[in-house]
């Protein structure tokens, strides 16, 4: 994919990035897990900012439900794959980037061809199960996992990369098991624009690791809580009995979360 300079001209006159981050960002290839309310405006954010190509994986349609947050959907769109949504979206946003829509489940059997060729993967879904199956995935493809996640009012968002640092943890090392309390926002509820700002920071951290600009967030996750407009950056260290990545460490790194 060339390079429209006027298109990103913004990214290109900031020093981080110039004309060889943005050359990075055309040739990336990005997989996104989810189109839904971190999806959206993450995938916006990374096609409008000239990534090469993204793979779109979301097995779902869309509801009316889903308007109150996922904002590349509108009301004419209820009951449409979101995937093939999304691609059409992302298309009109800027047909140079290439747009592959997948309207299927993120499994074990799935994920090695859906991560095939990518440069790393994010992962804005809502369940633990596919969480724990795309860190798998992702480890043995040896990319980072951009995660994030939201419920009422708070969101969080972290890098996994145990390829790149040996200290640094995966998703596991830090939600080993599923926790007996948890529940999607169809029971908790969630507030619109709290997944935009999360999507949008999960966008900022798959950017920064495509172009090597700034500090990505590897072995930290940032919290964000809306209601006190209040963010906080905690470390989390590598477990010795994760059970994903502990088997493949050749180091002593610390055990648990902080």
């Amino acid at each position: 994919m060339a390079v429209d300079v006027k298109r990103h001209a913004r990214h290109i006159v900031l020093k981080e990035l110039g004309g060889p981050g943005q050359q990075k960002l055309s040739r990336a290839r990005i997989t996104v897990i989810g189109a839904g309310g971190l999806g959206a405006p993450a995938l916006l954010y990374l096609a409008a900012a000239g990534v090469g190509h993204l793979r779109v994986v979301d097995p779902d349609t869309v509801s009316l439900s889903n308007l109150q947050r996922q904002i590349l959907f509108r009301t004419d769109d209820v009951d449409a794959a979101k995937a093939e949504r999304a691609r059409d979206v992302l298309t009109a946003l800027d047909p140079g980037v290439s747009v592959e829509a997948v309207c299927e489940r993120a499994t074990v059997n799935t994920l090695p061809d859906l991560l095939e060729g990518a440069d790393l993967v994010l992962d804005g879904c809502d369940d633990f199960a596919t969480r724990f199956v795309v860190n798998t995935a992702a480890i043995a493809a040896g990319i980072p996992l951009v995660s994030g996640a939201v419920g009422r009012w708070e969101g969080q968002v972290a890098v996994f990369a145990p390829h790149q640092k040996p200290d640094a943890p995966c998703y596991q090392c830090w939600v080993p098991e599923t926790p007996p309390d948890a529940e999607d926002c169809a029971v908790m509820g969630v507030v619109g624009a709290l997944t935009g700002v999360i999507g949008s920071m999960m966008a900022m951290e798959a950017i920064k690791l495509i172009t090597g600009a700034g500090e990505p967030l590897i072995g930290r996750i940032c919290v964000y809580d809306g209601l006190s407009g209040r963010a906080r950056t905690v470390t989390l260290p590598a477990s010795r009995s994760c059970p994903a990545c502990a088997s493949g460490r050749t180091d002593t790194p610390r055990t648990g979360p902080v």
